[in-house]
């Protein structure tokens, strides 16, 4: 977690208030997957770190290892920035073409037995692309592949102010969302505590709010089974 120390120059008392309530909130939420057996990976704070755990997460469920121009290829192949490909590639048998020509037939997530998954959460994630330089406050991971983006804000702030952040975020030019692994995300969840609203992943062009315009809603529900996704 970031230490109080990163805050030492803000200059709003306010402000710095502010941040400080909402780290507390990040914090706790992260102790609450915790306890629900989700991996906390403090090291991916990066898209270089994020990569690498998915080369990791990808060997270990397809059981092969990947040279380095394999993975290059791989992720040039997979990641796009239409949010219906990508879902697509993550549910199903994809075959690539290694190296030497023969073909593998791999998958992202195992949807039949989800107990053969890995689950993470990372936080604090800074992407950085050509044209985009974001921040992301917690993420779940799915054998390393961003399946669900969760904002917080402390209590007090309407939690529109985060899903305005995500359509920001979507429409700046080569975002991380069309860029990166981050493609493959299928909900986003922003929440104060006080209210919770949840929405799926959609193109750019479907992907928009009012002032006017609901959502769908539900307190986040803190179970005890893993996320599942659902075809």
């Amino acid at each position: 977690m970031p230490a109080s120390s990163d805050y030492k120059y803000t200059q709003d008392p306010e402000a710095q208030s502010l941040v400080i309530r909402e780290q507390g909130i990040e914090e706790e939420f992260i102790e609450k997957l915790c306890n629900l057996k989700y991996i906390y990976r403090s090291d991916i704070r990066n898209r270089a770190a994020l990569e690498r755990n998915f080369r990791e997460k990808f060997e270990a469920l397809n059981r092969v290892r990947l040279t380095d121009a394999e993975l290059a290829r791989l992720l040039d192949e997979i990641i796009t920035p239409d949010v219906f490909t990508a879902s697509k590639t993550l549910r199903a048998i994809t075959s690539f073409t290694r190296d030497d020509g023969t073909p593998l037939n791999f998958t992202l997530v195992n949807i039949k037995d989800w107990c053969k998954n890995t689950f993470e959460v990372v936080n604090q994630l800074r992407i950085n692309t050509d044209n985009s330089h974001h921040r992301y406050d917690v993420l779940i991971l799915i054998n390393g592949v961003p399946c669900v983006q969760i904002e917080l804000k402390t209590l007090g702030i309407n939690p529109r102010r985060a899903m305005e952040q995500i359509v920001d975020y979507k429409n700046d030019p080569g975002n991380g969302y069309s860029k990166t692994l981050l493609c493959f995300l299928q909900l986003f969840i922003v929440s104060n505590r006080d209210s919770t609203y949840y929405f799926a992943n959609n193109n750019a062009r479907h992907f928009a709010f009012n002032a006017d315009e609901l959502v769908n809603s539900a307190r986040l529900f803190a179970g005890k089974t893993k996320l599942s996704l659902v075809a």
